[in-house]
């Protein structure tokens, strides 16, 4: 939007020629050259930290709450510059952001601290997947005689494996919580509902609650479980991720519904710990979100060695908890003729069949925003748009509910971007540079294009792709483990060097991707990558041979 030294107003009513001449002397540069970033940005933020800061905020304040006091409808002044509603790992790496930029921040929040993430998703599930990567280790016999090692014999005890994703989920919401406190966020309690243009409610549902006024809003809601229709959840036999984290109880045999990330993940958990697993896919292909090459190794490695069998192209239409002795009963209609194909009977249900975005409440229709399947419309700065395709001024959409990338960093980012814009400099966030990963055994991550993608770009955009690959049987780290199963692929612009993708299956995955991703974020070429150096013996020279085997025809720096 604007540079560092100029006001975020571009979504604000028309500022008279007087408010104008303000800023200008504030900003030391014509109002009409505001769209600019690089150099010229640095130089006008470094020349406007010269100011006096009180000053500065006063005339500021004093500017925009004339402004919106002469264009009706919204406050004269704010109690708040930001008040963020949801206190995720989006909302809360926004709030740490707005304080670092010397926002007054408030922060919404009606459930607990930590959101999906912390307390329902990525920190407990990882708790659970570290046990059953423990327990991989212990069971496999092979692998532990190869180095040596012998052990008699491996159990767990189930309520302890709960207690311990509890326990990190409780320690991580405490963290974030005390993080907010001591850099002076306001947290408060309720549930929040926008009532008109930089007004917030907050309270009890059913009571009148408290309002507050800020100068920009970010929504950071999040997401629930999506359950389809057909299927009855009763949080015992039949459940979503939500119920399964508690471990309740480790059934015989379970079927999962999707194999997407979720259900992946539950699989290598629920396998590790005894359980047959069946996997229903409405797609024709298990993991059908992943590159197709990656997908068909984790299945080479993650489903067919283990207790798992799968039902592909069909889709579960009716699932009826077990009750009185019966168990769990599926219907399975095929996804083309939609005829009913088999029935499964089951002790349990996982439903995985992906999230849902949490907008209901939100007080949408107060500002004239209409949800699209429950996602928040927004552009690619963040910022809502209304049912009239216009801008809604100050009001930010970021993470699960806007549906760009549901992943708990996505949101994170947008959030720092999001502040990073109402602090008056313009960012927009590259999510083809946001990595995500799978916490299987071994673990799959990715970033940017799957082949796939990247393929359709090329033809379109008109220019070639090349593809390199590595392997970890060539990592003399994975051999020392004993983890040589495992392939690095990079998709890439042979005449610039672009990186569009990269993905990597095998050991620590997850943590090799970041490298790849901050290349694309940087706009790092192949020719330039290539110089890095890495430490030897270490996994990440698995990407350093994986760039270093890119052949491009031009050195070019992007």
């Amino acid at each position: 939007m604007h540079s560092s030294s100029v006001l975020s107003l571009s979504n604000c009513s028309v500022l008279k020629r007087s408010h104008r001449n303000q800023i200008e002397k504030l900003s030391f540069t014509p109002l009409k050259n505001l769209r600019f970033c690089g150099l010229r940005n640095e130089i006008l933020a470094f020349e406007f930290l010269k100011l006096n800061r009180c000053e500065t905020q006063r005339v500021r304040n004093k500017i925009v709450s004339a402004s919106v006091a002469e264009n009706g409808n919204a406050p004269t002044s704010f109690d708040y510059d930001l008040v963020i509603i949801g206190a995720g790992v989006g909302g809360h790496g926004a709030a740490l952001h707005a304080v670092e930029k010397g926002l007054k921040t408030a922060i919404i929040e009606g459930d607990v601290i930590g959101g999906t993430c912390v307390n329902r998703g990525c920190v407990p599930s990882k708790a659970l997947l570290a046990v059953s990567g423990r327990m991989r280790e212990l069971k496999n016999e092979h692998h532990l005689k190869a180095l040596g090692i012998q052990v008699s014999g491996a159990g767990y005890d189930r309520q302890a494996v709960a207690d311990h994703a509890n326990n990190l989920a409780s320690k991580i919401r405490n963290n974030l919580t005390n993080s907010l406190k001591a850099l002076g966020v306001d947290i408060l309690t309720g549930v929040g509902t926008i009532t008109g243009p930089q007004r917030v409610k907050y309270g009890k549902v059913g009571f009148s609650g408290s309002e507050v006024t800020a100068r920009d809003i970010i929504i950071a809601t999040g997401s629930v479980p999506f359950v389809p229709r057909g299927i009855e959840v009763d949080g015992k036999t039949v459940i979503t991720s939500d119920h399964a984290l508690k471990l309740e109880f480790v059934p015989e045999w379970i079927a999962i519904v999707g194999s997407g990330y979720i259900g992946l993940e539950f699989s290598d958990v629920y396998t590790a710990l005894g359980s047959e697993v069946t996997f229903i896919e409405a797609l024709d292909q298990l993991m059908p979100g992943f590159d197709p090459e990656i997908s068909k190794l984790a299945q080479r490695i993650l489903v067919n060695p283990r207790k798992i069998d799968y039902h592909t192209g069909v889709f579960a239409t009716k699932i009826t908890p077990a009750k009185d002795g019966r168990p769990v009963v599926i219907e399975l209609t095929d996804a083309k003729t939609k005829e009913v194909k088999d029935t499964l009977e089951v002790d349990a249900a996982l439903i995985a069949t992906g999230r849902a975005p949490f907008t209901n409440g939100l007080g949408l229709e107060n500002i004239n925003v209409l949800t699209q399947r429950g996602f928040i419309p927004v552009d690619e700065r963040m910022r809502v748009v209304d049912a009239d395709g216009n801008l809604v001024p100050h009001l930010y959409c970021i993470g699960d509910a806007n549906g760009k990338m549901m992943l708990a960093h996505a949101a994170s980012a947008q959030g720092i971007s999001v502040v990073e814009q109402v602090s008056g400099r313009d960012h927009v966030l590259n999510h083809l540079s946001i990595p995500a990963a799978c916490f299987t055994h071994p673990e799959i991550s990715m970033v940017g294009l799957t082949e796939p993608q990247a393929r359709e770009k090329a033809e379109k955009e008109g220019f070639e792709i090349s593809i390199a690959k590595t392997s970890f049987k060539a990592n003399t780290k994975a051999l020392a483990e004993n983890e040589g199963e495992g392939l690095a692929k990079l998709i890439y612009r042979p005449d610039n060097g672009e990186i569009l993708g990269v993905h990597i299956f095998g050991m620590h995955a997850a943590d090799l991707i970041h490298e790849a991703s901050n290349a694309i974020a940087l706009r790092t070429s192949i020719q330039d990558i290539k110089f890095a150096v890495h430490a030897h013996p270490t996994l990440s020279e698995v990407l350093d041979e994986l760039f270093k085997s890119a052949k491009v025809s031009l050195c070019v720096t992007l």
